[in-house]
């Protein structure tokens, strides 16, 4: 993965939500904030 400067922009992804929905990070571009959190499981 190559290095990211603090403000640079992201590469964009796609993932699932626990609905079953994709979700791109593109989806909130132009947001003010953007949290994003990655779990290594559910326990």
């Amino acid at each position: 993965m190559a290095h990211r400067t603090p403000d640079g922009e992201a590469p964009d992804f796609t993932r699932t939500d626990t609905h079953g929905n994709q979700i791109r990070l593109s989806d909130y571009k132009n947001r003010l904030n953007v949290v994003l959190v990655f779990n290594r499981g559910f326990a």
